[in-house]
């Protein structure tokens, strides 16, 4: 298939998506590239860019931007340095980019929200949905905040973040669970929809406004890093391209962009 079928093929799958205006698109590279090999991974970083040419990959399937702003990315290019460069290794090397994310981010089932859910242990479907469907409740079994973050560090750990930051009594229950697609987790809307326990990621929240809001109203937090929200939602989209299109697709882990480091107390 060439590059530019796949693409449209994708952007046909949502009704909520709309062709003429989601940032799922070529990004770079050429639209009619006969595509046999296909590298998925999160954020299409210099590494993962290079690690695709490298392994002779025809295409690099990547859900968060390559030149650093969500839409109009590569008609907004900025001119320094290493924005060219980055531009220039990817034109030389005959790499085509496509961003999946707007499908991806609400593509029942398996997309991302979905697949974070069941990677926690949650369950395989929600039980409510915040009104754009991003947002999604989970009900549970009561335990404590403290014994469901440390089962979640142990599950986020085999994708590297071996700790989660929490907010909340250590004692305190908790069973309804609001989840969703990195910076789509509003506390407010997690409230709303019944949750004691928010789920939210760098990105999507700021520590002065939602947070201490959450906090001020008894509302238990965990916040992990935006790439590990979503490493397990790349995983089922590189199984779809697997199922979908006559490709090879292979799975770039990305997981967590922090290492941590401290003394343990």
């Amino acid at each position: 298939m060439l590059a530019i079928e796949m693409r449209e093929y994708l952007v046909a799958q949502g009704d909520w998506v709309d062709p003429d205006k989601t940032v799922d698109r070529i990004i770079i590279g050429r639209a009619d590239k006969e595509v046999r090999r296909v590298l998925v991974t999160w954020i299409s970083s210099f590494a993962a860019v290079r690690r695709a040419v490298e392994g002779g990959y025809d295409l690099l399937v990547t859900h968060e931007p390559t030149f650093w702003k969500h839409a109009r990315e590569y008609e907004a290019f900025e001119s320094g340095a290493l924005a060219r460069e980055k531009r220039d290794y990817i034109l030389a090397h005959d790499l085509t980019i496509l961003r999946c994310h707007d499908l991806w981010d609400l593509f029942p089932e398996i997309g991302i929200p979905w697949a974070w859910g069941r990677f926690l242990g949650l369950g395989a479907r929600p039980v409510a949905f915040g009104d754009e469907g991003y947002q999604q409740r989970y009900d549970i079994a009561p335990v404590t905040l403290e014994a469901f973050a440390s089962e979640m560090a142990r599950r986020t750990a085999t994708i590297g973040e071996p700790a989660v930051q929490v907010v909340g009594r250590a004692d305190e229950l908790v069973s309804k669970v609001g989840v969703g697609t990195g910076c789509g987790c509003s506390i407010g809307v997690y409230q709303e929809m019944g949750c004691d326990l928010s789920i939210v990621c760098d990105d999507g929240s700021v520590y002065w406004e939602g947070i201490q809001r959450a906090q001020d109203a008894g509302h238990a937090v965990i916040r992990v890093n935006h790439g590990t929200s979503e490493e397990p939602g790349m995983l089922t989209l590189t199984a779809y391209f697997n199922r979908t299109f006559p490709v090879q697709a292979d799975h770039l882990p990305h997981g967590a962009t922090f290492r941590l480091v401290g003394v343990v107390p």
